[in-house]
């Protein structure tokens, strides 16, 4: 029952089921390791550790393994094509898989995608993918077929997404999903938040609530530390919850949700 393989979207990228972020300070190895278990999304991020760049650089062998993201926040045509070849630059690869447009709420500027697509009509990206936190207009962007990957929050305590989101996403051909903020930054793992009587979820319990909804293709993940990366490649081997392990994630995160807006 252990998470598989999927394709992420229109893109046709075989990807594995959670994503490894490179902010958040994993050892080298430990990134290396969760490639070989076939966690394979590498999200180059704005945040770019030493040690993920040493991982990168190891992995560079096996680079048709691997699906490398590249972001930029830049508002800036000129500085988003500064960033994206500073970036692959400071790694050695000659392009990413797929390029991040970061939190776009509304529509992305037409210069910001004309310079996107001429980093992809020279070779330096390939997929295209906008991320955000107004849904409605991640499902615009999605309907109107410009972006190949759309990158949304969602957890058990921001549900959002399944009732705004996925169901209005276009089928066969659409977009790849890609989630982030499992954790709600911290809340769903920490006691203070969950109610009495019920179990403090563990990262890997809030990976597995995200991925066993169907229209997500790769839940997003930020280890700190060798033993944060075992839990998420434990999480991908223990697979989809079953209807008991998703209501008791649903009681946590509308607790942690009511709690974060009294906040």
């Amino acid at each position: 029952m252990r998470f598989a393989d999927r394709t992420l979207g229109r893109t046709g990228l075989t990807v594995g089921p959670l994503g490894i972020a490179a902010s958040y300070g994993a050892p080298a190895a430990a990134v290396e390791r969760a490639v070989e278990a076939g966690l394979n999304y590498l999200y180059w991020g704005s945040l770019r550790t030493k040690a993920f760049a040493e991982a990168l650089r190891h992995l560079a062998p096996s680079r048709d393994r691997l699906v490398l993201v590249v972001q930029s926040y830049s508002r800036s045509a000129a500085l988003l094509t500064w960033s994206v070849e500073r970036a692959l630059r400071r790694i050695g690869y000659d392009h990413a898989d797929v390029l991040l447009l970061g939190l776009w709420n509304g529509p992305v500027s037409p210069r910001i995608m004309e310079a996107a697509r001429r980093l992809q009509r020279r070779g330096l990206v390939n997929a295209l993918a906008v991320s955000g936190h107004k849904r409605a207009a991640l499902a615009g962007l999605a309907a109107g077929g410009g972006v190949d990957v759309i990158h949304v929050r969602y957890s058990a305590s921001h549900p959002g997404a399944a009732r705004d989101l996925f169901p209005h996403l276009p089928g066969g051909s659409g977009p790849g999903v890609v989630s982030f903020t499992a954790l709600d930054y911290g809340r769903m793992v920490h006691p203070r938040y969950t109610p009495a009587g019920l179990r403090t979820p563990s990262a890997g319990d809030c990976y597995r609530f995200v991925l066993s909804h169907p229209a997500v293709d790769v839940s997003m993940t930020g280890p700190r530390s060798a033993a944060d990366v075992d839990q998420i490649i434990a999480a991908r081997e223990l697979g989809p919850m079953n209807g008991d392990e998703l209501a008791w994630m649903t009681r946590v995160g509308e607790a942690v949700a009511a709690r974060r807006r009294r906040n």
